[in-house]
């Protein structure tokens, strides 16, 4: 039986979650919007792990509780094309932009994207193909491919970070800090290092300690949530987590860990 605490079983209960949803159309666009019912959904959290989907709710919502969140109608003459991607009948968009993210995750953990670019093509189109329709064995079997086995650590981990919106704002543009983040810094200063993981001096990169380091006013300190919280998957990170461990058994289907940046209070 698998350790309650392992990796794999981290991911399982990951994909077997469900997001609460309650979705209204705006008032304003609706004709009959007194007689207009809210759509209630609680769709698979797997299928919330392409672009940072599941990241948007975690930003959306301002407590534990998934809120509910209202939609407003667009027509082909006013559609948001710098906030919103066309779909396609085939979904081919969405896959061109799972994959584009993948290749971008596998250079960072390896520094080339020969991984993705090599897989088969029944893997790669696999890949996609699993995360539609909630597999996991065998996304986990096509991932296993692309990951760094354990004893070697990734080069940089791939982790996006939404910063918070404005407290009277509901929705807008969400800003996003990335940078390259090796799994090890030094023992005496926090600077990052690419030293190997068996590196006298170097110590495993927290997520206390990268919040820290890209979002110093925001996190003062390495250990402590003062002022703000990240979150992902809705649940609140432990700052003492290695960046590396929650990349391995949290990251989303294309490789990225989106981490959420919550005020507190």
């Amino acid at each position: 039986m698998d350790n309650p605490a392992s990796p794999a079983r981290v991911q399982q209960c990951i994909w077997e979650g469900r997001i609460p949803l309650e979705i209204a159309l705006a008032p304003s666009e609706s004709r009959s919007y007194d007689k207009t019912d809210t759509y209630m959904a609680s769709p698979d959290h797997a299928h919330t792990f392409t672009q940072g989907t599941g990241g948007l709710v975690d930003a959306l919502n301002r407590s534990r509780v998934q809120g509910s969140h209202t939609f407003h109608r667009c027509s082909q003459g006013d559609w948001p094309s710098e906030d919103l991607v066309r779909l396609d009948e085939n979904g081919m968009v969405m896959n061109d932009a799972f994959i584009n993210s993948v290749k971008e995750a596998d250079f960072l953990r390896n520094g080339t994207a020969k991984g993705i670019m090599t897989l088969s093509k029944e893997d790669s189109s696999g890949l996609w193909k699993a995360v539609e329709e909630v597999d996991l064995s065998s996304f986990q079997r096509i991932s296993q491919i692309l990951l760094p086995p354990p004893s070697q650590p990734f080069r940089n981990v791939p982790i996006r970070i939404f910063l918070p919106l404005p407290p009277d704002e509901e929705a807008g543009l969400l800003k996003v800090v990335q940078s390259p983040l090796p799994p090890f810094v030094s023992n005496s200063t926090g600077a990052q290092s690419a030293s190997p993981r068996s590196s006298p001096g170097t110590q495993p990169q927290t997520i206390g300690g990268a919040l820290h380091a890209l979002l110093p006013n925001l996190f003062p300190s390495r250990r402590t949530p003062v002022l703000a919280k990240p979150v992902l998957h809705g649940a609140v990170l432990p700052m003492s987590a290695p960046i590396e461990e929650v990349v391995r058994c949290s990251a989303y289907g294309d490789g990225w860990a989106y981490i959420v940046v919550r005020m507190m209070g």
